[in-house]
């Protein structure tokens, strides 16, 4: 039989990295080279978790990557992303390290938005049917992970380069060839190379199907539209491997043995590990516990400190998962940790790495300016920050606008942004310690408001109330 094929070509946008800028030393070089090089650097880093299959009927995974062996040098690997919300979050992140890792290994990677699979819901991994968007707010969640994807393409392309020459990086969209797709016929085409036996016996569906809420057949026709979205990709662009989290090995083996059966070629599947949280939950949108990557849910600031506060325990496998840096120099690096620990330097450089990554050198230094605002009580910090960052930063203060009066006080300025309460009560806050102006605390409440020293010269001000409670205030006519 014909293989089914589709109307519409997906139109995709195309990343391409600039020719060679400079070749790392042999010793912190990565070891992509030979026909082990890319997987086995890849299992010891820990991110490449699981192999489908085991082995090849024409041709072994390792040898796909071998010029010498596979003929077809370089190799299309695709993940797909589901646009469950408006942003891509960290258990995303070693998907993306493994396509990027790819790519740096002069391999063409695809990220897939799954504009269409969305609106069915992935039942891997979950104990009850999610939510269903409905389809306007599925496309507005797709378009911002395809930003979101093209960004980080982006930061990945202008800040890591590693002197060799890349593949490419391509974000597509599974709707582009569903839209146009009729039900009937679809089914008719497709159907047929699907055994129910076989996928009632995956994981996803029997743990499912044991629930009480059972599980409906939008779910359970889920991973017939994820194997097709392997098959088009495999036909359109060569795509012979498939990159997922753990939870989604059912799903890519429903893509191969579609695949196998149509064609009788050989696809694989590799597996990522999932980012738990010190609980042992995954992280994640439907857990409540996702950080997100897009700086309007989870600032650059918030990102950082994620990393930072990682335990020793962690840092390690940490460093090797969500960074390009060379195992070597990450040897190197927990070797002096084990000398200095209060340094915390493993965690700063993983927290540097992946901020860097996810909002650029901008987001990056935009953290640390953050971090020595807050932690270290630095004025000119404070001085440095855009009212965005510091809105970031103090996410739950009131922010006020005011007119510099002449003759302002601290007393005026505490009462018209409502930071004290009237009267006497209000007045021995001040002169009892308990307020501070641009981290300086203040007990007078009739000083008069002085430019440089309680309003900064990027015309803002820091108002705290006790421990916890802050006010942002921009004052306008300086």
């Amino acid at each position: 039989m014909v293989a089914p094929m589709l109307r519409g070509i997906s139109r995709g946008r195309w990343f391409f990295t600039p020719g060679r800028i400079e070749v790392l030393p042999l010793g912190l070089r990565e070891a992509h080279s030979g026909a082990q090089g890319l997987l086995a650097v890849q299992k010891a880093r820990g991110l490449f978790k699981e192999f489908f299959p085991d082995r090849g009927t024409k041709i072994e995974l390792p040898e796909l990557f071998d010029r010498g062996t596979a003929g077809k040098f370089p190799q299309t690997i695709y993940c797909g992303f589901d646009p469950t919300a408006d942003s891509l979050h960290v258990g995303h992140l070693l998907a993306l390290l493994g396509l990027f890792h790819f790519q740096r290994a002069g391999h063409n990677v695809i990220a897939l938005v799954g504009g269409a699979t969305a609106r069915l819901g992935d039942p891997s991994g979950r104990t009850k049917e999610r939510e269903m968007p409905d389809a306007q707010r599925v496309e507005r969640n797709a378009r911002a992970l395809r930003q979101g994807l093209e960004a980080l393409a982006t930061h990945h392309q202008q800040l890591f380069t590693n002197g060799r020459t890349w593949g490419s990086f391509t974000v597509l969209d599974n709707s582009a060839w569903y839209q146009e797709q009729h039900l009937v016929d679809f089914l008719a085409a497709v159907g047929g190379h699907f055994r129910m036996g076989t996928l009632l016996s995956r994981l996803s569906v029997q743990t499912r199907l044991k629930s009480p809420e059972g599980m409906s057949l939008a779910e359970f026709l889920y991973q017939v539209l994820q194997a097709y979205d392997f098959y088009y990709l495999f036909q359109r662009y060569g795509c012979r491997v498939q990159l997922g989290g753990s939870d989604q090995l059912g799903n890519i083996m429903s893509g191969y043995e579609f695949i196998h059966k149509l064609t009788g070629e050989d696809v694989f599947g590799i597996t990522v590990p999932l980012i738990t949280s010190t609980t042992g939950a995954k992280l994640g949108k439907s857990a409540g516990n996702a950080v997100w990557l897009n700086r309007e849910k989870t600032s650059p600031f918030e990102l950082y400190q994620f990393f930072v506060r990682q335990q020793d325990d962690s840092v390690e496998r940490y460093l090797k998962l969500f960074t390009f840096l060379p195992l070597p120099e990450i040897d190197h690096m927990m070797q002096l940790h084990a000398k200095e620990p209060e340094k915390r330097a493993p965690q700063k450089r993983l927290a540097a790495e992946v901020t860097k990554l996810v909002h650029g050198q901008a987001g990056l230094d935009s953290a640390k300016r953050c971090t020595q605002a807050l932690y270290h009580s630095s004025i000119n910090a404070l001085e440095g920050m855009s009212d965005q960052e510091l809105k970031e930063l103090f996410r739950e203060a009131a922010f006020s606008e005011l007119v510099l009066d002449p003759g302002t006080s601290v007393l005026d300025t505490c009462r018209k942004v409502n930071a004290i309460p009237d009267g006497p009560r209000g007045y021995r806050m001040i002169t009892e310690g308990g307020v501070s102006i641009n981290h300086r605390q203040v007990t007078n409440p009739e000083s008069v408001l002085v430019v440089g020293q309680h309003i900064l010269t990027n015309g803002l001000s820091l108002l705290k109330i006790g421990k916890r409670n802050f006010y942002i205030i921009k004052w306008l006519q300086l």
